[in-house]
C-alpha cells in the first residue's frame, strides 16, 4: 500500500495543481473517479495485464470508454499513466486527489475503524469532537473491525489515533517486552 502512494502521490498533486489553476477541482475530481472505475474493472485490468497488448492500446480503451466525461487534459493524464506504465495506482492517486481537494476546500477526511458500527449518534458527536480538535470540517467514513475487539482507530491525514483493545493489548505486550 505505501509503495502505490509513494507511486501515486507525484500524479495527484500535479492534477491537483492543474485543478487548482484552472478551478476545475470537481471536473477533474469526476474524471479520475471514472477513470479509476474503468480501469478497475476486470476486463481492463486483463488487457492491461497482457504484455501483448500496447498500453497506448489499454489508454485507448479507457478513454473511449470514458468517452465525453473525460476531456482533454483527463484524456492526455490517461495517456500519460499508460506511457508510464501506471494504471495500477489510478484508483490510489483518485484516492489522494479527492483528500488534496478536501484540504483545499477546509475539509479533512477521517477513517473511523471500530469492531462494531456506531449509531448515527455516537458518530455525529465522534465527528464534532474531532472538528473541534482539528478546527476544520470533517468527511468521516466509518469501517468495522472486529479484530480491534473494542475502542476505536481514527486516521485523519497522516495522523492515526488508537482508542483500540487491541492497540492497547499490543501496546502492553511491547512494554512487557522491553
Amino acid at each position: 500500500m505505501a509503495e502505490i502512494t509513494t507511486i501515486a502521490r507525484p500524479y495527484a498533486e500535479a492534477v491537483a495543481k492543474l485543478a487548482g489553476e484552472t478551478q476545475g477541482w470537481k471536473v477533474w475530481s469526476d474524471m479520475l473517479i471514472l477513470a479509476a472505475q474503468v480501469a478497475a474493472d476486470p476486463q481492463v485490468v486483463a488487457l492491461a495485464g497482457n504484455p501483448a497488448i500496447p498500453a497506448e492500446r489499454v489508454a485507448d480503451v479507457i478513454v473511449s470508454v470514458c468517452g465525453s466525461a473525460l476531456n482533454a487534459d483527463g484524456s492526455n493524464f490517461v495517456r500519460l499513466l499508460a506511457e508510464n506504465k501506471r494504471f495500477n495506482a489510478l484508483a490510489e492517486i483518485s484516492r489522494l486527489f479527492e483528500e488534496i481537494k478536501a484540504a483545499q476546500e477546509g475539509v479533512l477526511e477521517a477513517r473511523i475503524s471500530t469492531a462494531f458500527e456506531l449509531s448515527a449518534e455516537q458518530m455525529k458527536a465522534l465527528v464534532t469532537k474531532l472538528e473541534t480538535k482539528f478546527g476544520q470540517k470533517i468527511n468521516a467514513s466509518q469501517e468495522t473491525d472486529a479484530s480491534l475487539i473494542g475502542g476505536v482507530v481514527i486516521q485523519v491525514g497522516d495522523e492515526v489515533m488508537d482508542a483500540s483493545v487491541r492497540g492497547r493489548l499490543q501496546s502492553m505486550a511491547a512494554t512487557l517486552k522491553a
